[in-house]
């Protein structure tokens, strides 16, 4: 069991937790959700040690172990996969490292046999001749071939690394499990397995994801930070959404008639009290005014931003057709042979073995990449393009308000208080309008694309990954937005309900060609045994 007793953390003049208590019990999986900037991922830290908190602390039960995913993709670079795995069982890695140094000895003593056998017997306690072969199954899980465990770490892809630094957090069974994003960068068939692993997996699990549907598919508890304080809530992400939402409108609604009563009673103790024959009806009124009490609401930290995007003309007859497109980069061959049609009102996912194929078709849509084939785009079209990586466009030192205006359409638009006003409602109020580009965070930077997006009024929507680097209610608050958007959508995501609310064409993409499912949702997609074959053999390369 994970204990957490008198937490509170302040930097500076913020106190970030302020005495949190609560007990994370093995069996149950918790998402630990809150707004950007709440301190999900710096509880995490004071989980494992690596922040002091202020005061308070955490404590572990005997002989228990955690384990944790961090996000430190470069490291082990000179290590193969197997052995960063094992890693993941610090004391086990090291019993195995001493008991291979003292075998390898030239001048081999009786007082190395002797300790040799002590490593010999405490490793095969803690499972150690199973554990290269548990380790081996973690990676093959995930996608890591076989030829590629003993291989070196530099020479794995981003993906990859994710993939091992996954494993290693996983293996050796961990009392707790601490996990800080772990879909994040993974494909498919892994997201998947990995749900499946944390489903049956018999310890303590906590998670921080904005991904919804696997919060819902692997949670037993959301965990809501909130005001520095941490509450447990039964369930998943959907079931704490919908209950505190209805708890907001019943308060809201019962603080509404209280609040229209005293209204009331004011107006009459306004009109009446001077008046002698009313007087002492006004006093009874003011003392029922005074037995009233409006219920203090306190309002969640979480704010939603306002995203509506409208089209300033409608895409004729054609969107986009795409003839034999081959892409290459650095010399390797990224994609070849895709073809297919778009139709208009078509919200097209692009799906891919790895996130360099999705990126590549979409900065080849928008020019932004050599390619070879073609790529027509319907004469009416107008395109709105969110990239993966937009450093480009934030390497000026402009504040958000005088890049965004560049973006305009209209005299109305290009004003101060208009653009403020709509900066606003995608949550950069007063003054953090007039911040630097160059200085917004990975989520601010996607709310100020999205600005940019709104105000083109394109007819035809291109997003790389959009919900990389937003907040739960930010992907919530885009999602409901471009449902509603009456344009085409071409995307590339791993969001499962962002992709199952939206797409109505699947585009799979490959080396060696296309799979393209026009009319089928995505979970019809998944559901689709035949189509899952054909997909495993268009990667199999």
């Amino acid at each position: 069991m994970l204990t957490v007793s008198d937490i509170s953390l302040i930097f500076s003049d913020r106190k970030l937790f302020d005495e949190v208590n609560i007990k994370f019990t093995p069996g149950n999986c918790y998402g630990l959700i809150g707004a950007n900037g709440a301190g999900k991922s710096t509880f995490l830290k004071i989980l494992d040690g690596e922040i002091q908190p202020t005061t308070g602390n955490v404590s572990l039960g005997p002989n228990e172990r955690m384990s944790v995913l961090r996000q430190n993709h470069y490291d082990y670079e000179e290590q193969t996969p197997l052995d960063v795995v094992m890693m993941g069982n610090e004391k086990l890695f090291a019993i195995a490292q001493e008991k291979n140094a003292i075998y390898m000895k030239e001048d081999f003593s009786d007082a190395d046999g002797m300790r040799a056998a002590e490593l010999e017997a405490e490793f095969g306690e803690m499972g150690g001749y199973e554990a290269e072969a548990e380790a081996a199954s973690l990676l093959q899980s995930l996608g890591i071939k076989p030829d590629q465990h003993y291989d070196l770490m530099a020479n794995l892809t981003s993906g990859e690394h994710v993939k091992v630094l996954l494993a290693k957090a996983l293996f050796g069974k961990p009392d707790v499990l601490l996990l800080d994003e772990p879909t994040n960068g993974l494909d498919i068939a892994a997201i998947n397995w990995l749900q499946e692993f944390l489903i049956n997996f018999e310890n303590t699990v906590i998670v921080v994801s904005h991904d919804r549907y696997f919060l819902n598919n692997v949670c037993t508890y959301m965990a809501d930070l909130d005001y520095g304080k941490i509450k447990l809530y039964p369930g998943n992400y959907d079931f704490w959404k919908q209950s505190s939402e209805l708890a907001l409108r019943l308060q809201s609604d019962a603080n509404r008639k209280a609040e229209e009563k005293i209204a009331e009673l004011k107006d009459f103790i306004a009109r009446f009290s001077a008046n002698a024959s009313k007087s002492k009806q006004a006093t009874s009124r003011k003392k029922m005014l005074d037995k009233i009490e409006v219920e203090a609401f306190v309002p969640s930290s979480r704010k939603y931003p306002f995203v509506n995007f409208a089209q300033e003309r409608e895409v004729g007859n054609d969107l986009l057709r795409v003839d034999n497109l081959s892409v290459e980069i650095d010399g390797e061959k990224i994609l070849d042979n895709i073809s297919f049609i778009l139709a208009p009102g078509d919200k097209a996912v692009f799906i891919g073995k790895n996130d360099i194929q999705q990126t590549a078709l979409i900065r080849a849509l928008m020019g932004d990449i050599e390619y070879t084939g073609e790529i027509k785009w319907g004469i009416t079209t107008t395109r709105s393009y969110l990239p993966k990586d937009n450093t480009r466009d934030f390497a000026s030192n402009e504040s958000i308000l005088d890049w965004l205006r560049q973006f305009v359409l209209t005299k109305e638009e290009d004003d101060n208080t208009y653009l403020r006003g709509f900066l606003g409602r995608m949550l950069f109020k007063g003054e953090e309008s007039l911040k630097p580009v160059s200085v917004l965070s990975g989520g601010e930077k996607v709310r100020v694309m999205l600005s940019k997006m709104m105000l083109q009024r394109a007819n035809v929507l291109v997003l790389d990954d959009p919900t990389n680097h937003l907040d739960l209610e930010s992907i919530s608050a885009l999602n409901d937005g471009l449902s509603a958007f009456k344009g085409s959508i071409l995307f590339s995501s791993h969001d499962h309900e962002f992709i199952s609310t939206l797409a109505n064409h699947i585009v799979v993409l490959s080396k060696n060609g296309v799979i393209d499912r026009i009319g089928e949702t995505y979970d019809e997609f998944l559901e689709n045994d035949e189509v899952q074959t054909k997909v495993k053999a268009l990667w199999a390369d």
